[in-house]
């Protein structure tokens, strides 16, 4: 057995066998043969599988018949490779010859990547890069105002400086008062803010084309929409929610509109002053909670200034309008909430809309003839917990005792009310001293027992 074994790198491991073992050997030679072969596993098959060629078909035609049956799966598996290599070789061949692909071609694009051939695609990319229109800066500066609006004042100026210089035409005017008032009605509580930036526009613009400035050209969009008043109380929800913050704006635009005259201050705007009380007429006439509402917070708003604007013209506008309510508080069905609403407007004008009038001047004001009096002096407590103000009899003597304590406070631990109270043993006088040991002693007697 020595003797045949051969120490060759790979030796038995060939797929022939040894030249000097030929198909004369014994047959049991044979048989322990093909036993031994067929013990052993297949070989691994390659991951890619070339077509044999014709020294591998020569050889295997030399092999014995006996041997060749032995290597039958393999031999299966290359008969098998051979058929998918050359199918695909033939799809290779087919897929050349129909492809559209050149060696000389400018560049290559993948066939998952679109190509935008229209011109306007790079026409629109350029767009970030051009200058900001009016309605672009208008529209960022009023929406800066609503969330900034304590920076109104510098705000304001530079952006009027800006307007200066870029509005000089009677269509850009136009367009500026568009953009204002659409903004005003469109953003949220934002009507108050939109009224002083008008009022501070209608002074500060110098552009004043025949059409009219600023605020001539604001009060003809206001018109505008004015005259449509009728229909829009009675439209859909959409149409009615633009009405009233209209309404709203225009209440605004009165009571902060300043028209100058050529002697004394400056006045409101006249002309609104009759549009607010048609407003309330047409929005009373189609008495919807919605509607009502609207006149609620307008009257909440200007109510006070436009009744004292009436009644210096002697017209008895807000008389009307009141009894107007009280019809619609018996006759109307509007909801548990709006005729609540209604009912707190009726007492809010029967108290004169809050105010107080007999508030004598302040350097005449009594606690007798001035009820305000002692409205913004403090509230003190005493020891036991309770309250007293200056209306107290008592009110001089208690407040001086707190002075005085406060005094007394501020001496020993000083003005921040947290440093200590520092002397020197050797300052301290004999009697206090004396004091204070029995202070100490009398602790200590207290402690023991």
């Amino acid at each position: 057995m020595n003797e045949n074994f051969d120490r060759a790198p790979g030796a038995g491991r060939t797929r022939n066998l040894p030249a000097d073992h030929g198909m004369g050997g014994a047959a049991g030679d044979g048989e322990t043969k093909t036993t031994l072969f067929n013990q052993r596993e297949p070989l691994r098959q390659p991951r890619t599988s070339p077509p044999y060629g014709e020294n591998n078909i020569s050889a295997a035609s030399d092999m014995g018949v006996g041997e060749f049956k032995r290597p039958s799966k393999p031999q299966q598996s290359a008969n098998a490779n051979s058929t998918s290599a050359s199918r695909r070789n033939n799809e290779l061949d087919s897929l050349v010859k129909s492809s559209k692909l050149s060696a000389s071609a400018p560049e290559f694009v993948p066939s998952g990547i679109n190509l935008y051939e229209d011109s306007t695609f790079y026409d629109d990319s350029e767009g970030y890069y051009s200058e900001p229109t009016l309605a672009d800066t208008v529209t960022d500066f009023l929406g800066h105002l609503s969330s900034s609006p304590g920076s109104f004042e510098s705000d304001t100026e530079y952006i009027t400086n800006m307007l200066n210089s870029w509005v000089t035409t009677e269509e850009l005017l136009n367009e500026l008062v568009e953009l204002i008032y659409t903004q005003s009605t469109a953003i949220p509580n934002f009507s108050y803010t939109g009224a002083r930036l008008c009022n501070y526009l209608s002074h500060h613009l110098n552009i004043s084309p025949p059409s009219g400035n600023f605020r001539q050209l604001l009060l003809k969009r206001c018109r505008t929409e004015f005259e449509q008043r009728d229909v829009a109380v009675r439209g859909d929800a959409e149409t009615r929610k633009k009405f009233h913050s209209f309404v709203l704006f225009l209440g605004e635009l009165y009571l902060n509109l300043e028209v100058k005259s050529g002697k004394g201050p400056p006045n409101r705007a006249e002309i609104l002053l009759s549009a607010l009380n048609d407003l309330m007429n047409s929005l009373f006439s189609h008495p919807v909670d919605e509607n009502l509402i609207c006149a609620v917070k307008l009257l909440k708003l200007t109510g006070s200034v436009l009744e004292d604007a009436w009644k210096e013209n002697g017209k008895p506008h807000m008389e009307k309008l009141i009894q107007r309510i009280e019809t619609i508080l018996l006759d109307a069905n509007c909801s548990r909430d709006v005729r609540q609403m209604l009912l707190k407007l009726v007492e809010l004008r029967s108290s004169d809309w809050g105010r107080v009038r007999v508030a004598a001047a302040a350097s005449n004001a009594t606690p007798d003839n001035d009820p305000n009096y002692f409205m913004n002096e403090p509230t003190f407590y005493t020891e036991d917990g309770t309250p007293f103000t200056a209306a107290d009899p008592e009110y001089a003597e208690k407040y001086q005792e707190i002075l005085d304590r406060q005094d007394y406070f501020h001496d020993i631990y000083g003005e921040n009310g947290n440093e200590e109270y520092e002397s020197d043993e050797d300052e301290m006088e004999p009697e206090i001293e004396e004091a204070f040991e029995n202070f100490c002693l009398e602790s200590e007697r207290k402690r023991q027992q």
